[in-house]
């Protein structure tokens, strides 16, 4: 009996002696499903000098990819003749995305003294943008227009607004297409008004000249400068600064211009789409 309860001890000795053993738990992740959001326009919105950079860098969260193919100086004629519409529209068509959403801003580079790219405001422009549209849905994704951000010229203390009939042909196409509409031309020129000649420097692409900055505080006016009104030449203004290589304008965006504007966008797509919810931070 001895012999047999010594051998029962042997035998059972390791199993008692063994660790238990961790049982691996895997997690079950579902699975990935982003969506899109793809900028098409002008400078006003591309890299560099628009608001499009801020707006994908801090604006789009991490449910949502965003690819800014706006490039400066296009109109709604020149996009599509480049190629630059048919390489927005092959990205619409990428699989794979919940949703892709296309926001569509023009205006400066349709209006006259454009050499190449000038649309007519009644009959091309309109056009243009509502073939952009019907494009856009036949990619299976949603197109969202936006009205031109404004420029920043004063006369006789009042906000010039030379885009307000190419802001109305956009809202009027975004009416008849059933397209929601961001009205950033409204939001600028309230911002722009509010903020008046001088602190509206604050958001160009660099440093406003010292002849710029009195006149605006001083004044009330905007001198001319690299857009707009041309500069005379004998009036010694210097329009680039050396260190950035970026001209003072105003129509362009610097780092300030970008965020307040990229913000705005934000909040306005939140507002009025509410499929964008989830991909924006406003």
């Amino acid at each position: 009996m001895k012999r047999i309860a010594l051998a029962l001890a042997t035998l059972s000795a390791p199993a008692l002696a063994q660790p238990a053993v961790d049982v691996a738990r895997t997690e079950v992740a579902s699975p990935v499903s982003p969506s899109k959001i793809i900028l098409v326009g002008d400078s006003t919105t591309s890299v560099g000098s628009g608001w499009g950079s801020v707006f994908c860098a801090e604006r789009v969260t991490h449910a949502a990819a965003c690819l800014n193919l706006a490039r400066a100086g296009r109109s709604t004629s020149s996009y599509r003749a480049e190629g630059s519409w048919a390489i927005a529209m092959a990205e619409a068509k990428v699989p794979g995305y919940r949703q892709t959403f296309v926001l569509i801003q023009f205006g400066h580079n349709d209006q006259p003294g454009k050499p190449g790219r000038t649309t007519d405001l009644r009959t091309e422009f309109p056009a243009n943008l509502a073939r952009f549209v019907d494009e856009v849905r036949q990619a299976g994704a949603m197109p969202v227009l936006i009205t031109p951000l404004t420029r920043r010229k004063w006369k006789d203390g009042k906000l010039e607004r030379d885009l307000a009939d190419y802001s109305a042909a956009v809202r009027q196409v975004a009416s008849e297409r059933k397209v929601p509409l961001l009205d950033l031309n409204a939001r600028s020129t309230a911002i722009i008004e509010a903020m008046g000649p001088a602190v509206q420097n604050l958001v160009a692409g660099a440093p406003a000249p010292a002849e710029i900055g009195a006149a605006a505080s001083i004044e009330r006016v905007t001198l001319p400068s690299s857009t707009g009104a041309p500069v005379p030449a004998s009036s010694g203004i210097a329009q680039r600064t050396a260190r950035t290589g970026r001209t003072f304008d105003y129509t362009h965006l610097g780092s300030a211009g970008s965020s307040l504007f990229a913000a705005v966008i934000a909040d306005e797509l939140v507002r009025l789409v509410p499929e964008a919810r989830p991909l924006v931070s406003p």
